[in-house]
C-alpha cells in the first residue's frame, strides 16, 4: 500500500523550498536514501528483479509497508527495464494513490515531477518524452489502449492493489493477457503479422486472437519485445490470479507490520455509535499515547459522533479533554482533508472519524489505535431496474485485515473490533469485486470500441451477470451507440472517445446539435464531480441561504450552471486586478464563503478544460444557447430521457421506463417544488428510492425527443 502521509502532498522538496540551503538538500536526500535502504523489500531487490527477467507475468504479495509501490519501478529502472525505450507503467485504482506516489518517488529519484518519473489520470497529465516512471490510475491505461492496442511504449506494467477488484482492474488484467499473447505473437511472427495487417486496410479489422481478444493495429514492421505484467497488493489471494493467468508464480515479500492486539466484544453490539463513543472515551482514559483512527460509514454518522464527542468532553474534568476531533471522507474539502496529517499539539491525543477512505487510500502517521464496528457503506446496481443503492453492509475479512494493520505501521498497536469473534469468523473473505455489482455500460462501450464485439463471452478474471451486460447493451442501443447489429455505431466510436460516462458522452454530442454544447460542458464537468455543495451540520442554515443565491427554479442542472458562471466570473475579474495565484486564493475564500467545495469546482473546472479540447478535436460545434434556458432544458430532455419520470397523485414520482416509484432527493432544489415531468441523473436507494441532480422538463418534449420510446406510453 502507498503510504500517504503529509509530507507526501507536497511537490518536490528541491522545487517548494527556495531558501533551502545545500546542506539542508543532502541532508534530506541522505535521509531519504537511509528510508530507503531500511525497507523490507531492499533486501530481495536482485532476486525480484530477476524474477521479472526470468518470467512474464510475477505475482507479488507485499504486506503492509514493505514499500512495493515505491521500490520495485526504480528496481526494474536499474535493472535495465527501459534500455530499449520502453516506459514502466504502475496503475492504481485512485487517483490519490497515482498522485502521492508519483510525487514521493521523485523525490527519491532527485528529479522534477513530469521528467523521469510522473502521473497521469483522468483530466490531468503531468509527463513528458523524459517519463520512464509513469504512475496512473488503471482506468486511465485502458483508454490509452483504444489508441495503442498493443501498449507498445510499455516494456513493464504493474497493476497495483489488484486486491481491490475495481471494475477497471478487473478489465484491464483481461486486455493484458490478451495483450501479451499479441506481443509474443509479433515476435514470432513479425513478418507473417506485417503482411496480414497490410492486407487489412484498417486497425479496427485485425484482431489480438481468433476470439474476442481485441483489435490490433498494423505492426508497421515494428519489433515488439514481450511486456512483462507484475500483478500486486497488500493482501491478495495469489491463486485466483496464478490460474487466471495460466499458473503464472507468485513471490512473497515481507513486511514492516508492527504486531497488532487485536479485542473483540463479548456479546454482539446493538448500537455501534454508542459502542465507539465508549470505546473511544475508554482507550483515551486508559491508554498509553497514540492517535485514533475510528471507521464509520458515512458523512452523517462521522459528523453525529464528531458532536456526541465534544458533549461527552466538556463532562470530564479539564485534564482529561485533551482530544482533538478529525473528519476524513471524499466530499469533505481538501484543506479540511488535511487536518488528519497535521501533528497533534504537545499532550493531545488525535481522534480520526473516516470512512474506509483510511483502509488503503491513505495513510495517517501516528495511529496507534483502530476502532472497527466492522461495517461500510457499499455501492451496489440492480441492472434490472437501473437503481444504485448505497447500503450499509459488513466488512470482509480482507477489509478487517486492512483496517486493523492501519495500527501497526509505526509501531505496536490494538485494533477494537466492535462485535464477536465469531461473528468474524463468518464474514466474507474478500468484499464482492466491483464488476460483480456496479452499471457495465461504460465498461461494454470500451470493450466494444477496442474491438470486442462478443463482450459476455469477454474472458473476465469473474464473470459479471449476464443481465447487467444484455442491459448495458440495450441501454447503448437506446442512446444510438450500438447498432440492431449489436456493431458499435459511428455515434458510439465518438461517445467512446470522451473519458465520460456514456450518458454524458450522448449528452455534449446532443448538446452540440441543440447549439447549446458550452452550457453542457458546463453541467457535464459539474456533474462528475463529487457534491459541489459543503453544508456542514453545525451550519445547516447559513449553507442553505449560500444556495439560494444560485437556485434555479427550473432545477438541479441550471443550478450548477449557475454556480460554475459565479465562480467563472469571480476568478475573471480577480484576475485582472491580481496574479493567477492570488486570484486562485480568492477563489477558494469565495467558495468557502457560499459553502462551495473548492475542491470539487477546481476539479470540475480542470475536466471542462480537458473536455473543451476533446470536443474541439472531435469538430463539435462549441456555441452557447446564451440566456435561453428553456432551450437547454429541452437539450436536458434530449440527453437523458432515459431517465425521466412523472409525478403522481401522491406526490412521488413513477419513472417513466422502470416504473420505479421514487422521490426527490432532499438536497435538490426542486424537492419542495414539485413539478409535473423530471429528468435525473442518478437514481440512488438509501432508506427510499431517491432521484438526484433533478430538472423540471415538459413530458411533450420526451414524445417529440424519443418517440420511439415514450409515444406509446403517451
Amino acid at each position: 500500500m502507498p503510504s500517504m502521509s503529509a509530507n507526501n502532498f507536497s511537490r518536490n522538496s528541491h522545487q517548494h523550498h527556495p531558501n533551502q540551503t545545500k546542506g539542508d538538500f543532502f541532508a534530506r536526500k541522505q535521509k531519504i536514501e537511509q528510508q530507503r535502504k531500511n525497507l523490507p523489500i531492499a533486501a530481495v531487490e536482485r532476486r525480484l528483479v530477476e524474477e521479472v527477467r526470468n518470467n512474464d507475468t510475477l505475482i507479488i504479495v507485499g504486506e503492509t509497508g514493505s514499500g512495493k509501490t515505491t521500490q520495485i519501478p526504480q528496481y526494474l529502472f536499474k535493472g535495465g527495464f527501459c534500455r530499449d525505450g520502453g516506459i514502466i507503467g504502475i496503475t492504481q485504482p485512485r487517483r490519490v494513490a497515482a498522485i502521492t506516489v508519483a510525487k514521493r518517488v521523485s523525490e527519491e529519484c532527485g528529479v522534477p515531477l513530469g521528467q523521469k518519473v510522473g502521473y497521469a489520470i483522468r483530466f490531468e497529465d503531468v509527463t513528458s518524452g523524459l517519463t520512464k516512471i509513469k504512475y496512473m490510475t488503471d482506468g486511465l491505461l485502458l483508454r490509452e489502449a483504444l489508441l495503442d492496442p498493443y501498449l507498445s511504449k510499455y516494456s513493464v506494467i504493474i497493476v497495483d492493489e489488484a486486491h481491490e477488484r475495481t471494475i477497471h482492474t478487473d478489465v484491464l488484467l483481461g486486455l493484458l493477457k490478451n495483450v501479451q499473447k499479441a506481443r509474443s505473437k509479433c515476435i514470432s511472427e513479425a513478418v507473417n503479422t506485417d503482411h496480414n495487417n497490410s492486407n487489412n486496410g484498417h486497425a479496427s479489422e485485425g484482431r489480438i486472437d481468433n476470439q474476442n481478444d481485441g483489435i490490433l493495429k498494423p505492426c508497421q514492421a515494428k519489433k515488439y519485445h514481450p511486456l512483462k505484467l507484475i500483478i500486486m497488493s497488500a493482501s491478495l489471494d495469489a491463486r485466483v490470479f496464478s490460474e487466471y493467468f495460466g499458473g503464472a508464480r507468485a513471490v512473497h515479500v515481507q513486511g514492516r507490520q508492527f504486531p497488532v492486539d487485536i479485542f473483540y466484544t463479548h456479546k454482539p453490539e446493538t448500537d455501534c455509535i454508542d459502542a465507539a463513543l465508549i470505546t473511544i472515551f475508554q482507550i483515551h482514559l486508559e491508554e498509553g499515547p497514540g492517535d485514533i483512527l475510528v471507521f464509520l460509514t458515512g458523512q452523517e454518522e462521522i459528523e453525529s459522533v464528531e458532536r456526541l464527542i465534544h458533549e461527552r468532553l466538556r463532562q470530564l474534568p479539564e485534564c482529561n479533554r485533551k482530544l482533538l476531533t478529525f473528519p476524513i471522507y471524499s466530499s469533505l474539502p481538501s484543506e479540511k482533508q488535511m487536518k488528519v496529517f497535521m501533528p497533534s499539539p504537545a499532550g493531545y491525543r488525535k481522534v480520526i472519524l473516516a470512512t474506509n477512505i483510511a483502509e488503503t487510500s491513505v495513510t495517517i502517521p501516528g495511529i496507534k489505535y483502530v476502532v472497527d464496528p466492522g461495517l461500510v457503506k457499499a455501492r451496489t446496481y440492480d441492472p434490472k431496474m437501473g437503481v444504485d443503492s448505497l447500503i450499509i453492509v459488513t466488512t470482509s475479512k480482507a477489509q478487517a485485515l486492512q483496517r486493523s494493520g492501519r495500527a501497526g505501521r509505526e509501531g505496536p498497536g490494538k485494533c477494537y473490533r466492535l462485535y464477536q469473534e465469531s461473528f468474524f469468523e463468518k464474514l466474507t473473505d474478500s468484499t464482492l469485486p466491483e464488476i460483480k455489482r456496479c452499471d457495465l455500460s461504460n465498461v461494454v462501450l470500451q470493450l466494444k470500441a477496442l474491438g470486442i464485439d462478443d463482450v459476455i463471452n469477454f474472458d473476465f478474471i469473474e464473470k459479471p451477470d449476464r443481465t447487467a451486460i444484455v442491459n448495458s447493451l440495450w441501454s447503448l442501443y437506446l442512446l444510438g451507440a450500438v447498432t440492431e447489429e449489436n456493431k458499435l455505431s459511428d455515434v458510439g466510436y465518438q461517445m467512446a472517445k470522451l473519458p465520460l460516462d456514456p450518458v454524458y458522452s450522448k449528452a455534449l454530442i446532443v448538446a452540440s446539435q441543440f447549439g447549446c454544447l458550452k452550457e453542457m460542458l458546463i453541467c457535464v464537468a459539474m456533474l462528475s464531480v463529487e457534491s459541489i455543495f459543503y453544508a456542514p451540520r453545525e451550519k445547516l442554515e447559513e449553507s442553505r441561504n449560500a444556495l439560494k443565491s444560485f437556485a434555479s427554479p427550473d432545477g438541479d442542472h441550471l443550478t450548477l450552471l449557475n454556480v460554475y458562471r459565479a465562480a467563472d466570473e469571480f476568478f475573471q475579474k480577480n484576475k485582472t486586478v491580481n496574479s493567477e495565484e492570488k486570484a486562485e486564493k480568492n477563489l477558494r475564500k469565495w467558495c468557502k464563503d457560499n459553502y462551495i467545495n473548492s475542491r470539487s469546482l477546481k476539479h470540475a473546472r480542470d475536466i471542462h478544460s480537458q473536455i473543451l479540447r476533446n470536443v474541439e478535436q472531435m469538430g463539435l460545434r462549441v456555441t452557447s444557447c446564451e440566456d435561453d434556458m428553456l432551450l437547454f432544458r429541452r437539450c436536458l430532455a434530449a440527453s437523458f430521457f432515459l431517465k425521466a419520470a412523472m409525478k403522481q397523485p401522491d406526490g412521488v414520482y413513477r419513472v417513466t421506463l422502470s416504473g420505479l416509484i421514487v422521490q426527490i432527493h432532499p438536497s435538490s432544489v426542486l424537492f419542495r417544488a414539485k413539478p409535473e415531468c423530471i429528468i435525473f441523473n442518478e437514481l440512488v436507494h438509501t432508506n427510499h428510492s431517491y432521484v438526484r441532480n433533478v430538472s423540471r422538463i415538459d413530458y411533450l418534449w420526451l414524445i417529440e425527443l424519443a418517440p420511439h420510446l415514450y409515444a406509446l406510453q403517451d
